[in-house]
C-alpha cells in the first residue's frame, strides 16, 4: 500500500472533526428519511415519496461535496511546502506519480467514508420503491464519486502551484464555483438551437456536476422553458469530467517532476524598459498601487489592517478594483441577458438571479478571506509576533475584521448595477431592492463572523475553512432543500419555518422571486441572523483573548 495514502487517511480519520462529520452526516440523512417514512402500515406504491426524499437527499450530498471535498486537496501539497517536508518527499525513493496518487488516494478515501455513512439512508429510500428510475441511487453515487475525483484533482493542481494555504483555498473554491455555475450559461442561451455552437454548449454544460445530478433525480427538464433537455447528461459528464481529471493529474505530476526545490524569484522588467504600449497599460493597471512608498501611518490607522492589505493578494487595491469590475460586468450581463432573452420572466425572476449571484460570491469569498484570519497566523507562527506587540486583542480583531469586510463591501457595491437596471425597468421596485440589499448585507456580516469564529477555534486553515463552509452551507443552503420538497413531503408551515433560518431564502423572498414570495420570512430572519452574528462576535472576542494570553 502507498505509505502516503496510509498516512494521509489515518491523519484525517483520527481527528475528532472527521468523526463528528461522519456521525453528523449519517444522522442527518437518517432523519431525512424518517420524516417521510410511511406510517400505519401504508406504503406508497407509486414511488413518489421515495423520489421526493431522494431528491432532497441527492442535492444535499452534492452541496456537501462541492463545499467540503476541495478543502483537503487544496492544502495537501502547499502544506508540505510550507512545513518544508515537500523537499523530503521529492528526494525520497517514491516517484512523483506515487506521491500524487498517495495524496489523491488519501482525499478520496476520506470522501468514500463520508459517502459510505450515507448509504443506509439511501438504501431506505430505495426500499420505499420507485427510486430505480434513471439509475436511481447507484447512478447518483457514481456521479457524486466522479465529482469527488474531479474536485480532488483540481484542488491538487492548485495546491501544487500555490505558495500559501490561504491562496490555495481561495483559488480552489473560486474554480469550483466557476465549474459548477458558469458552464450552465451558454447552454441556457442556446436552448432550442441547432448547430455546432449548441452542441458545444451542451457538452460544455456537462463539465458541471449539477446537470447530471438533476437528470438522475428527474429534474433534467427544469430550466429548459418547455424545451427538451436532450438527455445524456450523465454519460457526457463522466466523459468530460474524466478527461478534465486526467489533464489536471498529468499537469500536477509534471509539475512535481520538474519543480526545483529552490525556485528563484523572476527578476522582472523595469517599467522604463518596456514598450510604450506596455508602459501605458502598466500605468493604467497600477493606477492604484498600495505598494507605492507613502508617508508614515497616522496614529488612528490600525496597523493590523494595513498589514493584511499589504500581505494579502486580494487586499491590494488594484486586485480589489478588478474584482469589482468583474462583479459589475457579471451583474449587468445577467440583467441584460434576462431582460433580452426571457422578458416574460419579469423583474422578480431577474432579481432572484442577481440574489443568487451575490449570495454565491459572498459564500465563496467570505470563508476564503476570513477563515484564515487567526488560524493562518497560528499556523505560520505570526501569532507569536502579534502577541509581543503592544496591540490589544480588541485592536487585532478590529483590524482583521475591517481587512475582510472592506473587500466584501466593495464586492456588494460592484453588483449593484444590476439593481439599477431593475429599478430602471420598474421604478416601483426601489423598496424591494432596499430590502434585498439589507438581507445581503446581513448575509455578508454573518458569513464573515462565522468564518472568523471558525478561524479562532481551529489551528489549521484548511479545517477552519471546511468548518466555515459547512456552517454556511448548513444555514444558508440546506434549508433550500426543504423548499425543493414543498407540499410533498413538507407542508407550507414547515417549509416557512425552515426557510426563516436561511438569509439567502430571505433575500429571495425580499426580491419576490417566484416560489419564495408566498412565505413570510421577514423580519424574523433579520432578528435570527442579527442575534447569531452577535453571538459569533462574542465567541470571536473571547477566543481571541484566550489565545492572546501567555502560555
Amino acid at each position: 500500500m502507498n505509505p502516503i495514502i496510509h498516512r494521509e487517511l489515518l491523519e484525517l480519520l483520527r481527528t475528532r472533526k472527521a468523526v463528528a462529520a461522519q456521525v453528523g452526516l449519517a444522522l442527518a440523512c437518517a432523519l431525512l428519511v424518517l420524516v417521510r417514512w410511511p406510517t400505519g402500515g401504508v406504503s406508497d406504491l407509486s414511488g413518489a415519496r421515495s423520489l421526493q426524499v431522494l431528491r432532497v437527499f441527492g442535492y444535499g450530498l452534492l452541496a456537501g461535496i462541492l463545499f467540503l471535498v476541495p478543502a483537503y486537496p487544496a492544502t495537501a501539497l502547499v502544506r508540505e511546502r510550507v512545513r518544508g517536508t515537500l523537499a523530503l518527499l521529492l528526494n525520497s525513493p517514491m516517484s512523483a506519480t506515487a506521491i500524487y496518487l498517495g495524496k489523491l488516494g488519501g482525499v478520496l478515501g476520506f470522501t468514500a467514508v463520508l459517502l459510505l455513512v450515507t448509504t443506509p439512508a439511501a438504501a431506505a429510500c430505495h426500499a420505499l420503491g420507485g427510486a430505480s428510475a434513471r439509475g436511481g441511487v447507484a447512478l447518483l453515487y457514481a456521479v457524486l464519486a466522479m465529482a469527488s475525483v474531479q474536485l480532488a484533482t483540481l484542488g491538487l493542481l492548485v495546491s501544487s502551484r500555490a505558495q500559501s494555504s490561504d491562496a490555495a483555498l481561495r483559488t480552489t473554491y473560486a474554480l469550483v464555483l466557476a465549474i459548477a455555475a458558469l458552464p450552465l450559461g451558454p447552454y441556457w442561451l442556446f436552448q432550442g438551437d441547432s448547430g455546432p455552437a449548441a452542441d458545444a454548449a451542451d457538452w460544455f454544460r456537462c463539465l458541471s456536476p449539477i446537470p447530471p445530478v438533476m437528470e438522475v433525480l428527474g429534474h433534467g427538464g427544469v430550466g429548459t422553458h418547455g424545451m427538451g433537455s436532450g438527455g445524456g447528461a450523465v454519460a457526457k459528464y463522466l466523459i468530460v469530467s474524466g478527461l478534465m481529471s486526467l489533464l489536471c493529474a498529468m499537469a500536477t505530476i509534471s509539475r512535481l517532476k520538474r519543480a526545483p526545490l529552490d525556485r528563484a524569484r523572476p527578476p522582472g522588467v523595469m517599467t522604463q524598459d518596456r514598450s510604450s504600449f506596455g508602459q501605458a497599460v502598466r500605468r493604467l493597471v497600477f493606477l492604484v498601487d498600495p505598494q507605492r512608498r507613502s508617508g508614515a501611518m497616522s496614529g488612528w490607522v490600525n496597523p493590523v489592517m494595513v498589514k493584511e492589505f499589504r500581505s494579502r493578494r486580494f487586499g491590494r487595491s488594484h486586485w480589489t478594483l478588478r474584482l469589482i469590475a468583474v462583479s459589475a460586468i457579471l451583474s449587468l450581463g445577467l440583467s441584460y441577458i434576462a431582460a433580452a432573452g426571457a422578458l416574460g420572466w419579469g423583474p422578480e425572476a431577474i432579481g432572484g438571479a442577481l440574489v443568487l449571484l451575490q449570495a454565491a460570491l459572498l459564500l465563496l469569498f467570505a470563508p476564503s478571506l476570513a477563515a484564515g484570519m487567526i488560524s493562518s497566523e497560528r499556523e505560520g507562527g505570526g501569532w507569536q509576533l502579534l502577541r509581543t506587540t503592544p496591540l490589544s486583542p480588541g485592536r487585532i480583531v478590529r483590524g482583521k475584521l475591517v481587512s475582510v469586510a472592506w473587500p466584501l463591501v466593495l464586492l456588494l457595491c460592484g453588483t449593484l448595477p444590476g439593481y439599477i437596471v431593475m429599478m430602471t425597468v420598474d421604478p416601483a421596485l426601489a423598496p424591494q431592492a432596499k430590502r434585498v440589499v439589507l438581507c445581503l448585507g446581513l448575509t455578508a456580516v454573518f458569513a464573515v463572523l462565522v468564518s472568523a469564529a471558525a478561524s479562532s477555534l481551529f489551528r489549521s486553515t484548511a479545517m477552519a475553512t471546511a468548518a466555515a463552509n459547512l456552517a454556511l452551507v448548513g444555514v444558508c443552503l440546506v434549508p433550500l432543500l426543504a423548499w425543493l420538497g414543498r407540499d410533498a413531503p413538507f407542508g407550507h408551515t414547515t417549509v416557512e419555518a425552515v426557510l426563516t433560518i436561511s438569509p439567502v431564502a430571505a433575500a429571495l423572498h425580499a426580491a419576490e422571486t417566484p416560489g419564495f414570495a408566498e412565505y413570510e420570512l421577514l423580519p424574523a430572519n433579520w432578528w435570527l441572523i442579527g442575534a447569531a452574528s452577535a453571538a459569533l462576535l462574542l465567541v470571536l472576542v473571547i477566543r481571541t483573548r484566550q489565545l492572546y494570553r501567555p502560555e
